[in-house]
């Protein structure tokens, strides 16, 4: 009887957890994290949309932003992109605007139960890209309900889920200081917060967004602090550029470290909830093209950085870029995934980079699942300048972007067009990834935008697939010296920045903007699909059959069970300066509109896609809700912004 009763218990007791953790768990149909979930996998198992009915899908609601009414009213204020992914929690939608205005919507509807507004968009515009936020996060002890986000004046908000109230136990009435003594930050001018923050184990983790475009060498750090949800009090601190006696200090030559700032964790964060550690992606320290006021390769810089989300201790890093000149900033989520390499099991995580790079981790140690070496790359002529002689590069995956730029990167649609590009290619320096700035000006390909960026990739876990929708987008780092009369910065990006087109056509082959798929048990790609039409339709290319280009546009990415979505912004091609070909008149097409495509997951096949009324800058989001699935994004800038939903007739 005794050996019969003690596995019954067991499995009683086992069944009593696994039903107490069902209750728990939010339902199937929930989007509770920016990227889906606490792993940034942006993926959901609904499966009511599928290949055989999307092309039946139609609106099922429009959302105006108290944005534009804001707008309108005051000449002197304009939201950017509106570049949020609404949160799905227990049957409410939450969104946040550009102007850091909350709001409550019914799902089924599109009608506001609540917003809030603090009206911090009166404090003057934040740094970089103006009104921008990328959303929330979401807290819960099974009593209180808190929608957590950062605030363009460098706070953090708790507000009420069920009234849309600020917590008056959080920090000073609802808000807690993240700038406090931190040197050479200025509220709304160089520093503020426009990403989601992220909770875990009743630990807020939020990021920071400093102003790229400094006068001065001396700037604020990007430092990453713990607060407590309850109260926002500080808990620990990370400082993204180590001072004396700390960890990587010694990478900052000449005592950079004491004034260097920037270093900061603009996008999203990714949390593994079983093991509590936190991964953050860094950017480039001050200034983004010149390095010679912090010579060193420039620890956090354009890292990836696993912590302890209880203490804020580094478990592991890895470093993408050393003493970064290209803004190569770590500008996407991490996503965590659980692959079989070779027969063993390794809890992963990837990070897609703007240099086109996939590099995958083992998540507990920080150790590469596949080689990255540390190879030769060109170096510097600017003056003062002292560039790292190796970089690393990933052994596998392959690239999933066009990377730097050579003689057969160029055009080749016919001789004549390769021959006039290759002349304007000659203008200026060029060679592989990581050929650095120069005087003269030198073509980087992938451009400060990428490759991948803040969009990042998707993951489903049930195959191991991850999506990366990425652009091929070069740039031009002409080094000028700084001005005298506005900092002390010796040199900075300048003169000539855009790379010219041939009558709109890049002189780069196509695609110009892409989608590509990993299979992250091989580390091979799975397929590769150009993103958009292009300029396939223009009359140099009328007889060449040149099929799909990519219409170099950006492109974001949402996975379920049935299919692969990506929302992407209108135009792309053609923005930069053209130069005749011939005799002939500059052709004037016009632009690409803007779309939300769907693909086959399996093989990329394009099996839908749907012209929205306003150009996507957040990634879409997909919810359950009465029996019926919706997918919704947030689309639009300036004076006309809104929340846009589809579902099924």
């Amino acid at each position: 009887m005794r050996r019969l009763f003690f596995p019954s218990l067991i499995g009683f007791l086992a069944a009593a957890v696994l039903a107490a953790q069902a209750q728990n768990a939010p339902p199937a149909g929930d989007w509770r994290y920016y990227g889906g979930d606490a792993a940034s996998t942006r993926y959901s198992p609904l499966d009511q949309i599928t290949r055989s009915n999307v092309n039946t899908l139609e609106i099922a609601w429009r959302w105006a932003t108290p944005d534009n009414d804001i707008a309108r009213a005051n000449d002197t204020v304009r939201a950017g992109t509106y570049q949020d992914t609404p949160l799905m929690i227990n049957g409410i939608l939450y969104t946040e605007t550009g102007l850091g205005i909350f709001a409550a919507i019914d799902p089924v509807s599109g009608k506001t139960i609540w917003q809030y507004d603090a009206e911090i968009w009166r404090g003057g515009r934040p740094p970089n890209l103006g009104f921008t936020h990328r959303g929330m996060a979401y807290w819960t002890d099974g009593k209180a309900r808190r929608i957590i986000s950062g605030t363009h004046d460098a706070h953090l908000i708790s507000i009420d889920a069920e009234t849309g109230k600020p917590d008056p136990s959080f920090g000073n009435s609802g808000k807690a200081d993240v700038i406090d003594q931190l040197q050479y930050a200025e509220r709304q001018r160089n520093y503020s917060i426009n990403s989601t923050p992220i909770v875990v184990r009743n630990v807020i983790i939020s990021g920071a967004n400093i102003s790229d475009g400094p006068p001065n060498r001396e700037a604020p750090r990007g430092d990453v602090s713990g607060y407590d949800v309850r109260t926002g009090k500080r808990l620990w601190t990370f400082r993204s550029v180590p001072q004396a006696g700390e960890f990587g200090n010694e990478t900052w030559e000449n005592g950079s470290w004491t004034y260097t700032g920037n270093t900061n964790v603009w996008p999203m964060i990714t949390v593994d909830e079983a093991t509590g550690y936190v991964y953050l992606p860094f950017d480039t320290p001050t200034n983004d093209y010149y390095g010679g006021d912090r010579k060193g390769n420039n620890l956090f810089a354009e890292s990836l950085v696993c912590v302890d989300s209880a203490t804020g201790r580094r478990v592991w890093h890895f470093q993408g870029v050393h003493h970064g000149l290209w803004d190569y900033d770590f500008a996407s989520a991490p996503v965590l995934a659980d692959i079989t390499v070779n027969g063993r099991r390794i809890s992963a995580v990837a990070q897609v980079s703007k240099q086109g790079f996939l590099y995958v981790f083992d998540r507990k140690t920080g150790e590469p699942v596949w080689p990255i070496e540390e190879r030769p790359v060109p170096q510097s002529t600017v003056p003062g300048e002292k560039t790292s002689p190796t970089q690393p590069f990933p052994t596998h995956p392959p690239a999933f972007e066009r990377q730097g730029f050579l003689e057969s990167d160029v055009i080749d649609f016919t001789p004549e067009l390769r021959e006039q590009a290759l002349t304007i290619v000659n203008e200026f320096e060029h060679g592989p990834l990581f050929t650095p700035p120069s005087l003269k000006g030198t073509i980087q390909l992938p451009g400060n935008v990428g490759g991948a960026n803040w969009g990042g990739a998707a993951l489903d876990p049930t195959t191991g697939t991850l999506y990366v929708p990425s652009l091929t987008n070069p740039i031009i780092d002409q080094i000028v010296p700084g001005d005298p009369a506005r900092g002390n910065i010796r040199y900075r990006r300048g003169g000539v920045q855009t790379l010219p087109t041939l009558d709109g056509l890049p002189l780069f082959k196509p695609p110009y903007s892409r989608v590509t798929a990993y299979d992250l048990d091989t580390g091979t790609i799975a397929w590769q699909v150009p993103l958009g039409d292009g300029p396939r339709d223009h009359p140099l290319l009328k007889d060449l059959n040149v099929g799909r280009l990519g219409n170099g546009a950006r492109g974001n990415p949402l996975v379920t069970a049935t299919l692969l979505f990506v929302s992407q912004s209108g135009g792309g091609i053609g923005n930069a300066i053209a130069r005749p070909v011939g005799d002939r008149p500059l052709t004037k097409l016009p632009p690409e509109p803007p779309k939300l495509r769907a693909f086959d997951k399996k093989t990329g096949e394009l099996v839908w896609e749907k012209e929205l009324p306003l150009g996507p800058s957040g990634t879409p989001m997909t919810y359950m809700y009465a029996g019926k699935q919706y997918v919704a994004l947030a689309i639009g800038a300036g004076l006309q912004t809104e929340l846009i939903a589809f579902a099924l007739p």
